[in-house]
């Protein structure tokens, strides 16, 4: 434990470190190595069913499967992007990156979310313009090629599904997937529509249909992911409640400077600057003080924070603040 008790001054520090952390060493919180093994077998099978699709597109000119082979398009780049930043975030902290690569998992699902963002209005805007004037699609085509989409979807989502929410990578690269098997639902619907009644525009419905399904989807991965970016309170942590609860601690006084954020997927972390009373200086309370408050944000709140540091300080160190330190 790398404190210093100084009645002088404030003092910093860890409290008692979980077990196998040692304070003052490089954080080492590398991912599950199952995550990228999850995300390799996804995109070895989402960048088959790709070719499959594509080729179909090309044959049978659907905008459904045309949509629904776009989308897989970008669910091939999603996962080599989430499968990229799976790998780095194995990496080990180091004294100029002291999280590591953690981040990268909330970057490539903002990226994802953004290139699912641009196809779901492509959709929309295509699928208007062929109602007005819809292509001859032939649904025998189209539904085998929607068969087959589905079968490799259904297989991707078993793989990713058990470890969807470890990260925000891994979800959001399991929704992609989702959205191409609904997708791949919205093809095969089409075409059985297109075979009983010859009705054309049931083609642009479904293709209408998979970007509706896309947006939603894409802009709340986006909002998350942007939370974490902007360094925003973890969701389900209400920092007034955590300040309320510190001051009911033994000799705590004041709580100020009080932040939590989002380094990555679990990984929350919370500082703060705790006023306590003077004496706690002089007969050794400052330890026990700094335990007791890291045990408090780790095990009494919904989200467990196991990465705390505060500042201990008499009440005479707020002379010493900025004026804007409040």
């Amino acid at each position: 434990m790398n404190e210093s008790v100084d009645p002088a001054g404030p003092v910093s520090g860890h409290g008692h470190e979980p077990p196998g952390h040692a304070h003052g060493h490089a954080h080492t919180h590398g991912a599950d190595g199952t995550q990228r093994w999850r995300l390799a077998v996804a995109f070895g099978i989402t960048a088959a069913i790709l070719v499959a699709q594509a080729t179909g597109a090309v044959l049978t000119g659907s905008l459904a499967l045309l949509v629904d082979t776009g989308h897989m398009l970008t669910d091939v780049a999603g996962l080599a992007m989430a499968l990229t930043a799976a790998s780095l975030s194995l990496r080990p902290a180091s004294s100029r990156r002291t999280w590591g690569w953690r981040r990268v998992e909330i970057l490539a699902a903002a990226a994802q979310a953004t290139v699912l963002l641009g196809v779901g209005v492509y959709v929309l805007i295509e699928g208007v313009l062929r109602l007005v004037d819809p292509p001859e699609v032939p649904p025998s085509e189209l539904v085998v090629f929607g068969v087959i989409g589905l079968l490799g979807n259904l297989a991707s989502l078993a793989v990713l599904s058990a470890g969807r929410q470890a990260s925000l990578n891994l979800r959001a690269a399991f929704l992609e997937v989702l959205n191409d098997a609904l997708g791949s639902v919205g093809v095969i619907v089409a075409a059985v529509v297109i075979a009983a009644t010859g009705w054309q525009r049931a083609d642009a419905i479904a293709g209408l249909v998979i970007g509706a399904l896309i947006l939603p989807r894409a802009i709340r991965i986006l909002v998350e992911a942007s939370n974490v970016l902007l360094e925003s309170v973890p969701a389900g942590l209400d920092l007034d409640q955590v300040r309320a609860r510190l001051l009911e601690l033994d000799h705590v006084v004041a709580v100020h400077d009080l932040h939590a954020s989002l380094v990555a997927s679990g990984l929350p972390t919370l500082s703060a600057h705790v006023v306590v009373k003077d004496s706690c200086f002089r007969d050794g309370h400052a330890p026990e003080i700094l335990d007791a408050l890291q045990t408090c944000v780790a095990t009494e709140f919904d989200v467990g924070v196991s990465h705390s540091t505060f500042q201990l300080e008499p009440a005479r160190h707020a002379e010493h603040e900025p004026p804007t330190h409040a």
